[in-house]
């Protein structure tokens, strides 16, 4: 039996996801984690797939499940034969799941998650709300005002890098390169 593809992860996310916020936010973590493995691990073909469907659906079942997340979720990929390591990367992408982190995959799904969010809150503030105008540094002096995005962990944006072995604001000009690869869809 063949892996689901990504089509088939899309539509499980709309399935269970209805809304369009969270959508976006898988939809951003899929092009922050897949501009990852192309330009900075070397990966392409069905790796990159499996890599893509981890990031777009590590939060797919939030909504449904959302006392359960994402251990419903994973048990739901399962079901459906989704690859292992990608269920491993969902399971990982929180601190609160206790899964521990092993393959670069889940380091980067967990890496981009949070920080993914944050840069599309400080795209918002922006004069033009547009990613150009978003660099490392003013993404580190909005971690600085604890009131910006408060829900937002600081220490698992820094944690994230480091787990990835990545210059913190690096990973930020990283993630931005890859959010900007789906500006249109962002609105961004």
């Amino acid at each position: 039996m063949a892996s689901p593809s990504r089509a088939d992860a899309w539509q499980l996310l709309t399935e269970w996801t209805p809304s369009e916020a969270l959508r976006k936010h898988g939809l951003a973590v899929e092009a922050t984690v897949s501009w990852y493995a192309a330009n900075r691990f070397a990966i392409a073909g069905p790796e990159l797939e499996i890599w893509s469907i981890a990031g777009l659906l590590h939060d797919f079942d939030y909504e449904r499940f959302p006392e359960t997340h994402p251990m419903r979720g994973a048990d739901e990929l399962r079901r459906l034969g989704y690859p292992e390591v990608a269920v491993e990367a969902v399971l990982g992408h929180g601190d609160h799941t206790g899964v521990p982190r092993t393959s670069l995959l889940a380091k980067t799904v967990y890496a981009c998650d949070e920080l993914s969010g944050f840069v599309i809150a400080v795209t918002y503030v922006r004069p033009n709300r547009s990613l150009d105008e978003v660099d490392p540094r003013a993404v580190v002096k909005k971690m600085k005002d604890k009131g910006f995005a408060r829900q937002v962990p600081r220490d698992q944006l820094l944690r994230g890098a480091e787990d990835l072995g990545v210059a913190f604001e690096e990973h930020v000009a990283n993630v931005v390169a890859g959010l900007r690869t789906i500006r249109e869809t962002l609105g961004l």
